[in-house]
């Protein structure tokens, strides 16, 4: 079973030494790394060339004109070679054994379509500040489940033939393309919680989902809920009726508060329980 570790990079050419190294230490060792360039105005691609040098688990490509996020993730995925693909952004690091926890799940139980983990949220210079306090269990199988509150986040790992049995993902959907994809993929098996933070998560100003593109990400993933919402020809949720068309985020927001009820949420911990 190989690992496709997939790094979309721009302009983070500083940074991308710590996530270098964290690779090569991966106890797991049959891995590839594809990274794939946005167009960067930095020396992203000299510094990059320049660490893995010969190394022929590293594959890098270019778009020849940046194309934005979610279309690079997509091309990432489809020039992947590994059964297990995750990403990796280039500013970040993951922990040494954090494909082999997730391998090893993959190969224990054939249902099991994504995994997930904690993750530890660092300073600029990947100094841990504080771990990822919504890491947990989520339900299976349940139409009504869509990732919000966030659970599933960091570090996510999906079978590529299930990936390729979906819509695939949305690049139109910015900055919650990943969200998009997840929801895509939980509804093809079952996803399982590792309960270890194995992403480092840096936190700096030049952050794609930091800072300002918060509002813009929260618009996204709105839209990313209610496209599930159809995909699932649900038609009402909890009694209220679902839209016909998507007009604003509140409005999607909105369908899903009973899900933050006392009631709802000692239920959802017996279901994960008995699951």
């Amino acid at each position: 079973m190989k690992f496709s570790i997939l790094i979309a990079n721009y302009n983070n050419g500083k940074f991308f030494e710590d996530c270098y190294h964290s690779i090569i230490a991966q106890t797991f060792t049959d891995w590839e790394a594809v990274i794939l360039d946005d167009a960067s105005t930095d020396d992203s691609l000299e510094v990059i060339s320049a660490l893995v040098k010969d190394d022929c688990r590293f594959k890098i490509f270019r778009n020849e004109v940046n194309s934005g996020v979610g279309i690079t993730k997509s091309k990432l995925i489809e020039l992947s070679n590994g059964d297990i693909c995750g990403f990796v952004d280039p500013d970040d690091a993951i922990t040494p054994d954090a494909l082999k926890s997730s391998i090893d799940v993959f190969k224990k139980d054939k249902k099991t379509v994504l995994t997930y983990s904690s993750f530890m949220k660092c300073d600029e210079h990947l100094k841990p500040l504080e771990q990822f306090k919504s890491g947990m269990q989520v339900v299976n199988s349940d139409p009504y489940f869509f990732n919000c509150p966030v659970h599933i986040v960091h570090f996510v790992c999906f079978r590529k033939d299930v990936y390729e049995k979906t819509e695939k993902m949305n690049s139109e959907m910015k900055i919650a393309e990943d969200q998009d994809l997840y929801l895509k993929i939980y509804e093809k098996g079952k996803v399982k919680f590792i309960d270890e933070a194995n992403y480092l998560y840096r936190t700096h100003s030049g952050g794609i989902s930091q800072n300002e593109n918060l509002p813009k990400s929260r618009e996204y993933f709105a839209k990313v809920i209610f496209n599930a919402m159809k995909r699932r020809n649900l038609t009402t949720i909890n009694g209220k009726k679902i839209p016909e068309k998507y007009s604003n985020p509140k409005e999607i927001y909105d369908l899903l508060e009973y899900q933050n009820s006392i009631p709802f949420r000692i239920m959802k911990k017996m279901k994960i329980l008995f699951q």
